[in-house]
């Protein structure tokens, strides 16, 4: 019996590990967390207005951008995600001269990014399966190919769904929180919550996408171990 394999042979090239893992979190946090919480404060604390220091923190995204596209020659999609939000706080700023409701506005927008990865699962590949390329290959021609040929595996189309709908809840979930507390907090404390409560969230969704993913990549071993013992089955070829 010839049916399609439930995983690729072979080990996943460009594995990452603990260097390699700090090079994709470390300018990341340290562009859309550190930088703009310690800016933020430096500058309200030198004569800055709370709205003007929160639409100059709004440059740190853009030039963690940058730096990405001329290292790799490529757009970083989760960097992407973190500039049109902070892009979209700047805008907000000018347009409503309250810091209130700017925090307000970026909480909403959180809200509608965890509405896009909701939708996303109408199209052919949902967001999940994008944000997973970033973080499970180290960006080379060879790692980006074997993520890309996962597609084809029924098994792993499914837990990139699954994914999918833990962050666009996670997203959804964060947004009205920090909407909530945008409430009956001061704006200082606000800066710091949002730079560190997206953090916690993203932290839990990150340990949840690991677990997940290995008992997932765990119950495909199993199946295909079951099937190529099965009678008839044709060594090395199974069925997810």
């Amino acid at each position: 019996m010839t049916t399609t394999q439930s995983t690729p042979a072979g080990p996943r090239p460009g594995a990452r590990r603990g260097r390699t893992l700090l090079m994709t979190w470390g300018p990341t946090i340290l562009f859309n967390g550190l930088l703009p919480y310690f800016t933020y404060s430096y500058l309200t604390g030198h004569g800055a207005s709370e709205v003007q220091g929160l639409l100059l923190i709004a440059a740190w995204p853009v030039v963690e951008l940058l730096v990405y596209y001329l290292l790799h020659k490529r757009l970083d999609e989760f960097g992407a995600m973190m500039l049109v939000m902070f892009l979209l706080t700047a805008l907000s700023a000018v347009a409503y001269d309250s810091s209130k409701l700017l925090l307000l506005k970026e909480s909403a927008l959180t809200v509608l990014l965890g509405a896009a990865f909701l939708g996303s699962l109408l199209l052919p590949r949902p967001l999940m399966f994008y944000f997973g390329r970033k973080f499970a290959t180290d960006g080379s021609p060879d790692s980006l190919a074997w993520w890309n040929g996962l597609w084809q595996y029924p098994g792993f189309r499914h837990s990139q769904r699954v994914l999918t709908v833990v962050w666009g809840l996670g997203f959804v979930g964060q947004g009205v929180l920090l909407g909530a507390l945008t409430a009956v907090v001061s704006t200082r404390t606000m800066v710091g919550l949002n730079s560190t409560v997206p953090y916690v969230c993203i932290g839990l969704q990150v340990l949840f996408t690991i677990v997940y993913s290995k008992r997932s990549a765990a119950r495909g071993a199993a199946r295909a171990a079951a099937e190529t013992t099965a009678p008839g089955s044709a060594p090395g070829l199974v069925a997810q």
